[in-house]
């Protein structure tokens, strides 16, 4: 696997009840998207560090998962993966991914088994655990 680094930024004004931020990354899909205390805890319009977590986790799990079904000689359809980011009493403390998957020709208890496998091997997995509890639920269409 190659090595690289990806950079996002962070600015932050005023208090954390009453100021307001905004993040950019590298990329340019988040530039200057506003976030605060409002976005992220009182259900404002916006992005906040969870969803982006989760979008994250989302995102390198269903590639994970993708990457080992063609190891296995299968092609997916679709997958499509969501990730549930719990956050109490000031931590994150469960992540639960849900993945749909269709992919001709592959029974179901063999797609839960390569999808149980991506959760522990994606590279976000990997960063989250052992401190965050990672929950699957996976099915095929």
């Amino acid at each position: 696997m190659p090595k690289f680094k990806r950079n996002a930024k962070a600015h932050w004004e005023g208090t954390v009840k009453e100021g307001k931020g905004k993040i950019t990354t590298e990329s340019g899909v988040l530039n200057e998207q506003p976030y605060s205390f409002k976005i992220r805890f009182e259900g404002e319009p916006g992005t906040n560090p969870e969803e982006l977590i989760g979008a994250a986790h989302a995102g390198c799990y269903t590639m994970q998962l993708s990457a080992f079904i063609t190891e296995e000689g299968f092609t997916p359809n679709a997958l499509d993966t969501s990730a549930d980011v719990h956050f109490e009493d000031g931590a994150i403390t469960r992540v639960t991914l849900k993945v749909t998957g269709d992919i001709e020709g592959m029974e179901e208890d063999k797609f839960i088994t390569l999808a149980e496998k991506a959760k522990k091997e994606c590279p976000i997995s990997k960063s989250l655990n052992p401190n965050i509890d990672i929950q699957l639920e996976a099915s095929l269409k």
